[in-house]
This record gives C-alpha cells, structure tokens and sequence, in this order.
C-alpha cells in the first residue's frame, strides 16, 4: 500500500530529512525543559480581550437580498440539487 504519492528527487529528500531532523531535535530540546512550576496559559500573553457588548443590531432586509437572487419561493432561497442517492 503507498502512503503517500510524492516524487521527490535526491536532493529534496535531503532537504525534507535536514528539516524532519531539525523538527526533531527541537522538540527533543523542548521534552527536556522543566515545566513543573509552570502555570498552564491559555495565551503566550497575558492580555485582556476587548470585546464589544453583545447587542442586537438592526435586520436583514430579507426582501432586498432575495429580489436578487437566482430563485426563490415562500421566503427561502432555491439551490440546484447537489447530492443523489445511490
């Protein structure tokens, strides 16, 4: 069974394994750092968000939108049928 369809001449395979070895030992760096003490962040940085109020504004103008659309009926928007059952 092939996992994987890629054609990669000599020289991308040694570019690819260079860069497979170096993910590698980074994250071999990283398992040997102590992170006993360390509190679990949510975010590298301790930000509050600014977030607007949570308020209703204004409707859509349901007819304006359907007025240009290709078909309609009874307020919902026609689409061509995508799916067939087998």
């Amino acid at each position: 069974m092939a996992l994987s369809q890629l054609s990669l001449d000599h020289h991308e395979k040694a570019k690819l394994s260079a860069d497979l070895d170096s993910i590698i030992s980074f994250i071999e760096a990283m398992n040997q750092v102590s992170t006993e003490d360390v509190e679990p962040l949510a975010h590298a940085l301790d930000l509050t968000q600014t977030l607007r109020p949570d308020v209703a504004v204004g409707g859509i103008d349901r007819s304006a939108f359907q007025r240009i659309a290709p078909e309609t009926s009874d307020g919902f928007y026609l689409v061509p049928k995508v799916l067939q059952q087998r």
